[in-house]
């Protein structure tokens, strides 16, 4: 039998496409505070958000006759008609938020806009119908939320733990004080603020207040600006890298978000600059058309789709590449001043029963009723604009490094090249370096229409191995500028080999790609790309030889024209810098 469902019943079914947890409800709240306009939010919250969650704006706040409204179902100020979905410009558009919230928890409203005399209290459970009164309040709206999925238990069992609810939440706002620097985000977690950032529109600066300064220390600021994209990020430079991708997080049009291809930018951006498994920390902030993009694919917009995803994709990718050519992304030598042992004197023993110990424990919040004076009391508290503590950092322009204006003192170690330019000096790797070349010229060959040979004067003979047959390794190396022919059976001879490499280097490298080479005849292939670096990598001058002084000019030379000459095809850095300040510190003179 087919039946029509009551409303409560239909609410929170309806609320279980939008409340999935704690987060949840922090998210769509915290974008409504956004899309009214706030200067300043604050979010606080108590038992990982289960118990009791409060979002505090100076936003425009919600006219008295609209209040009861703003909590039914596919209300919105955001939308008008069906072509707006075509171009959605505000982060919250359905509707469903404040209905859905309300289905499933109780909640207090207290609102006012700037041209009203007195304030709106909204009290509203389990989508009842609401109680709406006239109340003090400044301009803005504050919504506490408590006791979520209190009707609906078998939702609140499947929560997590409080501390890991807690941790969604934490993350996501901050997430949104980054898209949204202009905003003065407060996190407030049991009693304690956890971060206030300055909210006068750097992002930098409210990276370091959110994650810390090791974290800001190291990133590389990517800003390009193409047709109707435009991207600003903040990028790791090569020496700093992680275990997964927790730390890259992407924003388009000032919405969090997740997807592929972002993924696979960020992917082929760090292509040979980092080990395998490592993953580069990445704030990445893109703004595109509105009309070229889908932001309405996942019932909490969490995905986006894009017309043209290769263009966005390459967009983003050289966007990043740009910046990691640059002087700043030089990985550089940590020192931690901290680690050096200084001599402090011994405190005087304190003699037994002078003294008690002293524990230190936290104080739990107590569980109180929600009072509106206290409220509007903390939110004014809150909402005062007072100096903030957090430097304002800005990223200084970055130019690209050139190696030849570098001032070459020697080698060391008869390893590393040494050079000095400005405030820095630097050492770099002649092996990593010209592994680099080696492979990067291979691969220049390979793509290029027109190859640059030079001929044997005695062809060089070689057998290859019963499972080289049929594998398509002639057409490879035919692509790389050497011309190999059959000689009968498995023999062959070379009778053409790449102009830049020695008969040696070329007689070797043949030899070695043709008994490793599986049946793959894709150039960029993982596993082709990978011997190949493997190749280039044994084919490159080693360590412990001594290079004279034509060849370091020669190798610091094709250095420059290297696409990326600061990692080798493996990851590893080709080169490392030490600033006059990382110095200074090293000997307690700064």
């Amino acid at each position: 039998m087919i039946r029509l469902l009551d409303k409560q019943t239909a609410d929170k079914i309806a609320a279980g496409e939008v409340v999935e947890r704690p987060v949840s409800v922090v998210k769509e709240l915290i974008e409504n505070s956004i899309d009214a306009g706030a200067s300043a939010i604050a979010v606080e919250i108590r038992k990982g958000g289960k118990e009791y969650i409060r979002i505090t704006d100076d936003g425009c706040g919600i006219h008295r006759e609209e209040v009861s409204l703003a909590f039914r179902r596919h209300a919105t100020s955001k939308i008008v008609r069906a072509s707006d979905l075509d171009s959605i410009d505000t982060l919250g558009f359905r509707g469903e938020a404040l209905a859905s919230i309300a289905a499933v928890s109780r909640v207090r409203m207290v609102t006012k806009t700037a041209d009203e005399s007195t304030g709106t209290l909204c009290v509203i459970e389990g989508s009842e119908e609401a109680d709406v009164s006239q109340t003090g309040a400044d301009t803005g709206t504050t919504i506490v939320v408590r006791d979520l999925f209190y009707n609906t238990p078998a939702r609140r069992k499947f929560l997590k733990s409080d501390s890991a609810e807690a941790n969604q939440i934490i993350e996501l706002v901050s997430q949104m004080a980054l898209c949204y620097p202009f905003i003065r985000f407060r996190m407030i977690n049991g009693g304690n603020t956890l971060f206030t950032t300055p909210g006068k529109g750097d992002t930098l600066s409210a990276i370091y207040t959110i994650y810390g300064k090791t974290t800001g220390n190291c990133l590389v600021k990517a800003e390009k600006s193409e047709n109707d994209m435009h991207i600003m990020a903040y990028v790791s430079n090569t020496g700093e890298s992680r275990n997964s991708r927790k730390s890259q997080v992407f924003f388009v049009n000032g919405r969090v978000v997740k997807g592929k291809v972002m993924d696979s930018a960020v992917k082929l951006a760090y292509s040979e600059r980092l080990f395998p498994g490592r993953f580069p920390i990445v704030f990445m902030f893109l703004y595109v058309n509105p009309e070229t993009v889908d932001v309405n694919i996942h019932p909490n917009k969490k995905e986006v789709r894009f017309d043209d995803e290769k263009l966005v994709e390459n967009f983003i990718s050289e966007a990043i590449k740009e910046a990691l050519r640059t002087e700043d992304a030089v990985p550089q030598i940590k020192y931690n001043a901290e680690s050096v042992k200084t001599y402090k004197p011994k405190p005087a023993p304190v003699k037994e029963n002078n003294t008690v110990p002293v524990v230190s424990v936290k104080e739990q919040p107590k569980q109180e009723q929600v009072n509106i004076k206290e409220l509007l009391k903390t939110k004014r508290e809150e909402l005062k604009i007072r100096e903030n503590p957090a430097p304002v950092v800005s990223a200084r322009p970055s130019k690209p490094f050139i190696f030849s204006e570098l001032n070459i003192l020697g080698t060391l170690f008869s390893t590393y090249i040494v050079g000095f330019r400005e405030d820095a000096f630097y050492l770099i790797d002649q092996h990593a370096a010209h592994e680099r070349i080696f492979y990067e010229k291979l691969m220049n060959e390979f793509e290029s229409s027109e190859k640059h040979r030079q001929s044997l004067l005695i062809p060089s003979m070689f057998d290859i191995p019963a499972s080289s047959e049929g594998t398509g390794w002639e057409e490879i190396l035919n692509c790389m500028g050497f011309t190999v022919e059959p000689f009968g059976g498995r023999s062959y001879r070379m009778t053409e080999i790449p102009a830049f490499m020695k008969i040696g280097e070329a007689e070797e490298f043949v030899r070695d790609f043709v008994s490793e080479i599986e049946h793959d005849t894709d150039i960029k292939s993982r596993r082709i790309l990978d011997l190949i670096a493997s190749k280039a990598c044994k084919a490159a001058v080693k360590g412990g030889r001594t290079l004279h002084e034509s060849e370091i000019d020669a190798l610091i030379s094709e250095l420059d024209r290297c696409e990326n000459p600061y990692s080798c095809p493996h990851g590893r850095p080709t080169y490392v810098r030490f600033s006059r300040n990382q110095i200074e510190r090293m000997f307690r003179r700064a």
